[in-house]
């Protein structure tokens, strides 16, 4: 192969991986910056959301609660959105749905005010695909549940990634509905 040829296929190789490299994540809304208003008329406005972001659904966490003491333990009450621990996928994608968003954001806020708290992001795939390519992306989708949580506030030193691939599928899936609930990423609070 001629030398000019072999450097045009890795220079369109290389660009065409940086178009879609550059096309690849879709970042979160970031909380407003509140901008001081010092006249008196605006003083007992209360500030609004400019973000433009859907806030109906984000619901307010308890997180008083005393993580040792299991009754009092939100992580574990039914009720809270803490205890729901599931992040779903479409199939061979590593996107986070919006749906999952205050879930997401709800063990964000657990995690900035428990600061010793640690969470394992457990990757899972279903049984299509090679193994090598399921473990890739089990990877792939708990470094994006990880990236959601980082672009909330909470620190890397708190977050473990891990993929199981299709290692905890149910075995003898036939269906779709059966395949989706392989496809997801589970949050698991260390010592717990």
């Amino acid at each position: 192969m001629n030398k000019s040829t072999w450097n045009t296929k890795l220079l369109s190789s290389l660009l065409l991986a940086l178009v879609l490299s550059a096309c690849k994540s879709t970042p979160m809304n970031t909380a407003p910056v509140a901008v001081e208003d010092k006249s008196p008329a605006q003083a007992t406005k209360p500030a609004e959301n400019n973000t433009g972001a859907d806030t109906s659904a984000v619901k307010e966490v308890a997180i008083d609660g005393n993580a040792t003491d299991s009754a009092n333990n939100p992580l574990k009450d039914p009720n809270n959105i803490l205890s729901k621990r599931n992040v779903y996928f479409d199939f061979d994608s590593d996107a986070v749905k919006a749906e999952f968003r205050p879930l997401i954001e709800a063990h964000a806020k657990y995690l900035l005010a428990h600061t010793s708290a640690k969470v394992i992001l457990q990757g899972n795939t279903d049984e299509r695909g090679t193994r090598e390519y399921n473990l890739s992306l089990g990877q792939r989708r708990s470094v994006a549940v990880k990236s959601s949580l980082n672009l909330l506030g909470v620190k890397d030193t708190q977050i473990e990634t891990v993929s199981f691939g299709e290692e905890k599928a149910t075995e003898g899936c036939e269906d779709e509905a059966c395949s989706k609930q392989n496809r997801r990423v589970d949050v698991v609070y260390e010592n717990e």
